[in-house]
């Protein structure tokens, strides 16, 4: 259950607990309106300063022991609606100490502990408190109002009131009435630090996730205390925290053999003694991501050789690792399970060591290597071809590979490759290859190559050559592409192509759509044309006539016009779901009842900086078409 509103008490009413600051002081007690009043004394307001009800003269200790023996969640959640004062006197109650026994008394007798359904739970409510959310008072009113529903069960508090904002007091009222709490993020909220975490820790055994952000107040002694107390925690997420390091982790992996997946990253004080007591010792740790640390090789040769069940890694700017080090992580031969690995901004990625990774992990399926300057096309065809069970394969920014190498990436691995992505690769230029004497890969299905200027018409009729089953393309940036050289790719795509992307790609014309839409129609269901200004309406014809299945749209900044879309809006069997003219300057208020036709089926349609269209048509489209979303 998401929840992020104001009332945690009541449920509906129309309680404000920002008032509860002022209560108390003019008023003795406060209700809800809309309840009938449970007293018959009258409500006094103009009292003197310094006189007080009877109830206020009793001190906490007697109030402690009245709250705690009251029968159920329902009287202490009301109890908690009469002021600030005894809102955080019900909130500092533990669930340990709330009076579950018999009374003695033959004419007072408290609810049984087997009655008292709503004291007990599993945690299963959510709450999230961003910005001026984030008060005491708040986290004060959850505690209270969730301990009969349940109890909470995942807790997110991201940043912080600037004037009354959380502190160590409002983390302790967590920690007093949820003691089934699962999960704790805690997002830049300088003000809660040890002392915050050691009451979670005593209070909340059953802490599964930790997620920490931009904690500077939070050194290693808090982490220790999570550690001691939370023997269950199984998620261990730190970033940006400037106090925590090599101690904190080391009683991480003392006490929490659970251990399965950890996210360090920005962490100046840790290094290699904390994470390799950490990685060697969580038997179970199966998601590794690591980035930005003052690490070195010996880290990653404990990664190596300890890291049996890890099955996805990530590693991001890792500047003091060398090539040594990911050399020796794969002839390690430890990564026997890895599944997805991830490798970002790291010198120590060369072709001797990518080999290495490839050989050492044999059920490696997702590799994914970004800004690395070093590999060129001998590493990552010996990576390839080491790697057997290969299936997706993506590359970013890394300008030493070439088009040779991606055509020997090809067809080492021409059975197992689903999915191919090139981003950003400056070092592939077009370069006519004889496509015969190379093998071609039956396996792919996904091709995806942006914004690499060098990647024109003959790389791609290679590539559509060597791939006849690609099913979903990506082209998005292409601009030296033009219809010859999209035109094999089409003709050889026997297994029909479902997906297709050709924003940015500007040299297409009316004819290559035509051709798309012929040979492609009967699957197509998505086509993204956006910035392909050439296109006419010739295009709309082509698609309105051949495409059975499209359902998604995007005609953007395209030189369409009114009479296109009245075509569009006739094709019977169309059913688009989504449509996009944004920057459709030709497109005028003509098309309203076109536009209101195909609303029929939209869920959504963009017409922004459609400036020919009057504001008076979107106000008759949004009143007509109260189904789709419109963006104008």
């Amino acid at each position: 259950m998401e929840f992020s509103g104001d009332d945690e008490l009541y449920s509906g009413s129309s309680l404000d607990l920002g008032r509860l600051y002022t209560i108390g002081s003019n008023v003795d007690v406060y209700y809800n309106p809309n309840k009938r009043a449970r007293i018959t004394a009258p409500f006094i307001f103009d009292c003197k300063q310094d006189q007080k009800s009877s109830i206020e003269v009793l001190p906490d200790e007697c109030l402690f022991e009245i709250f705690r023996r009251l029968p159920s969640a329902k009287e202490r959640t009301s109890c908690a609606c009469v002021s600030k004062k005894w809102l955080m006197l019900m909130s500092s109650i533990c669930k340990a100490e709330i009076e579950r026994s018999t009374s003695s008394s033959d004419d007072v007798q408290m609810i049984s502990f087997d009655e008292d359904q709503d004291i007990e739970g599993d945690g299963y409510l959510t709450r999230c408190l961003e910005g001026k959310k984030a008060t005491d008072v708040r986290l004060a009113a959850i505690a209270v109002g969730t301990s009969g529903r349940g109890g909470l069960g995942k807790l997110s508090i991201r940043g912080s009131n600037d004037v009354r904002g959380v502190t160590n007091y409002g983390v302790s009222a967590i920690a007093n009435g949820c003691p089934y709490l699962r999960s704790l993020s805690l997002w830049n909220v300088p003000s809660i630090g040890d002392e915050g975490l050691s009451h979670i820790a005593k209070g909340c055994h059953l802490l599964e996730k930790l997620d920490l952000c931009l904690s500077s107040s939070i050194t290693n002694k808090g982490l220790i205390a999570i550690a001691e107390g939370c023997p269950n925690l199984t998620t261990l997420n730190i970033e940006s925290c400037s106090k925590i390091g090599n101690e904190g982790l080391q009683a991480i992996a003392r006490f929490c053999p659970k251990l399965q997946s950890i996210y360090i990253k920005d962490c100046p004080l840790v290094g290699d003694h904390g994470l390799s007591s950490l990685l060697s010792s969580a038997s179970e740790l199966s998601r590794v991501k690591l980035q930005a640390l003052n690490i070195t090789d010996f880290s990653l040769a404990v990664i190596g050789h300890y890291g049996k069940a890890i099955t996805n890694l990530v590693l991001c700017g890792l500047k003091n690792v060398t090539e040594r080090g990911f050399w020796v992580m794969g002839v390690a031969q430890g990564l026997q399970k890895l599944v997805s690995f991830s490798v970002t901004s790291c010198r120590g990625v060369t072709d001797t060591s990518v080999e290495a990774m490839g050989r050492g992990c044999t059920n490696l399926k997702q590799m994914c290597i970004r800004k690395c300057c070093f590999v060129s096309d001998s590493g990552l065809i010996a990576f390839t071809k080491a790697s057997g069970s290969l299936e997706s394969l993506q590359l970013e920014e890394c300008n030493r590979v070439t088009q040779s190498g991606i055509i020997g990436a090809l067809s080492n691995i021409k059975t197992k490759l689903k999915s191919l992505t090139l981003v950003k690769c400056m070092g592939i230029k077009d370069i006519d290859v004889e496509v015969s004497i190379v093998s071609g890969c039956e396996s792919l299905r996904s091709l995806s190559i942006q914004n690499c200027p060098g990647f024109g018409s003959a790389s791609m009729a290679i590539v559509g050559k060597l791939c006849p089953q690609i099913q979903n393309v990506d082209l998005t940036g292409l601009y030296g592409i033009t219809d010859a050289g999209l035109l094999p790719l089409l003709e050889n795509c026997s297994a029909g192509l479902i997906n297709v992307n050709l924003t940015g790609c500007w040299n297409l014309t009316d004819n290559i759509i035509s051709a798309l839409a012929r040979l492609h129609g009967g699957t197509l269901e998505s086509l993204n044309l956006d910035g392909c200004w050439k296109l006419t309406d010739a295009s709309l014809l082509a698609i309105a006539h051949n495409c059975l299945l499209l359902n998604d749209l995007d005609m953007s900044k395209c030189a369409i016009s009114d009479a296109g879309i009245a075509v569009l809006s006739g094709a019977r069997q169309l059913s688009l779901q989504v449509l996009s003219l944004s920057g459709c300057s030709e497109v005028s208020s003509k098309s309203l009842p076109f536009l209101t036709k195909l609303g029929e089926t939209l869920l959504g349609l963009n017409l922004q900086g459609c400036n020919s269209i009057g504001s008076s048509t979107i106000e008759l489209l949004m009143e007509n078409l109260w189904r789709c979303d419109i963006l104008a």
